[in-house]
């Protein structure tokens, strides 16, 4: 039997393996250690400068074929489901908001962090540069997305349907077999560049943090999602909950949604709602409802900010939310594929820099099976509710 690593112990690793060599090596000998920070900070300018290149393509390759898919279908059911999924994600990552804007400014402190972004950017300087222009801009993408998708729904062109279905396959295929596999060295480079600089430290307290509150706020959004539908279908909200569990523990297994929908179904169907909504709601919830994700992908963006001073405007944050919200819609099934999804809105909305993505990504990817089972058991609530809206249909 063959042995496979997950990404979240190889994520684990590779931050182990960067610390212990970031304080080992200027030990043994400092030029050495000097020059090899430096490679790894090559690495890392190669790989950021083809995400920000492959980014547009990811949002063009699922987003319009997810339009056009959707507007294939008609009527009530399809406009309910959609509907309740946008919401939900949108609440998710105002809850978010508010919980992280509320609670990490308390324990992460813009003095100590601005030093610590400036020794980020200093550490490490690349042995060359190559720019990796992207094909266009991340609001490009979105509107060109947009008006592709609608249009083939509109025309039921399946040529053009067809050549985007191919198109998705081949960016899947770059994501789960370049980008998500190249990812542990990317953030290798990056805590490497810390610990060299001594600001490890403060960043770890920082991952720990954030993570308990995420995990916190998972738990809160599914008890609002299944209060909101154990009311409205007379039913004990944790009863409902506690039929889903199946479905939430194979998601951390699992750590896809897709993977996750034979269970996710079953057990949707035990909370009574019926056949008819389950059948065609769980698999469409599975491609464009992410609660999880966004209240993880939120709160790690607020984290990384406050460590490196910059200023958060609920203004800009709500407009950050409502475009992660377009943006989740069909993110890729493979772990870790909404927060490279969502790359492209955090460099040009809320100004990340390479080092504050690749912190963004570990942050996520440490708890990302958690935020998947969110998605799939907040799928069975929103199923109920669909239902409840539906049952005349």
């Amino acid at each position: 039997m063959k042995f496979k690593l997950g990404l979240i112990w190889r994520i684990l690793i590779a931050i182990a393996l960067a610390i212990g060599l970031g304080m080992l090596l200027p030990a043994i000998h400092e030029g050495f250690a000097h020059r090899f920070v430096r490679l790894a900070a090559t690495f890392n300018m190669l790989f950021g400068g083809f995400l920000n290149f492959i980014v547009p393509l990811i949002i063009v390759a699922f987003i319009a074929p997810s339009i056009a898919k959707l507007g294939a279908g008609s009527g009530k059911l399809l406009g309910m489901s959609a509907l309740f999924a946008y919401g939900s994600t949108i609440i998710a990552g105002l809850l978010a908001f508010v919980a992280a804007t509320t609670i990490l400014p308390n324990f992460i402190h813009q003095s100590t962090d601005t030093e610590i972004a400036e020794g980020a950017r200093e550490a490490g300087k690349a042995f060359f540069q190559v720019d990796m222009d992207p094909m266009m801009g991340i609001m490009t993408a979105l509107l060109l997305a947009f008006v592709l998708g609608i249009g083939m729904a509109a025309i039921k062109g399946k040529t053009m349907l067809s050549f985007f279905d191919e198109f998705n396959l081949i960016i899947d295929k770059v994501i789960s077999v370049v980008i998500i596999p190249l990812l542990p060295f990317h953030i290798f480079g990056i805590f490497l560049n810390m610990t060299y600089t001594g600001e490890v430290v403060n960043v770890l307290s920082v991952f720990i943090l954030v993570f308990v509150m995420i995990i916190a706020l998972h738990l809160i959004m599914l008890t609002f999602q299944y209060t909101v539908a154990g009311t409205l279908n007379k039913k004990n909200p944790l009863r409902l909950m506690k039929t889903m569990l199946p479905a939430y523990l194979t998601a951390i297994g699992t750590q896809s949604s897709a993977a996750t929908i034979p269970v996710t179904l079953r057990q949707a169907k035990k909370t009574g709602a019926s056949e008819r909504v389950t059948n065609f709601a769980i698999p469409l919830f599975a491609t464009i409802h992410l609660s999880g994700s966004t209240i993880t992908i939120v709160s790690c963006s607020i984290g990384v900010m406050l460590m490196n001073g910059f200023d958060i405007s609920f203004g800009s944050y709500l407009q950050f939310i409502f475009m992660l919200g377009v943006t989740m819609i069909a993110a890729p099934g493979v772990p870790g594929g909404a927060v490279v999804a969502a790359t492209g809105l955090l460099t040009t909305m809320l100004g990340f820099s390479d080092a504050m993505v690749a912190l963004m990504i570990a942050l996520y990817l440490a708890q990302d099976s958690f935020g998947t089972a969110t998605n799939v058991t907040g799928d069975g609530a929103l199923a109920m509710i669909v239902d409840r809206f539906t049952k005349k249909v």
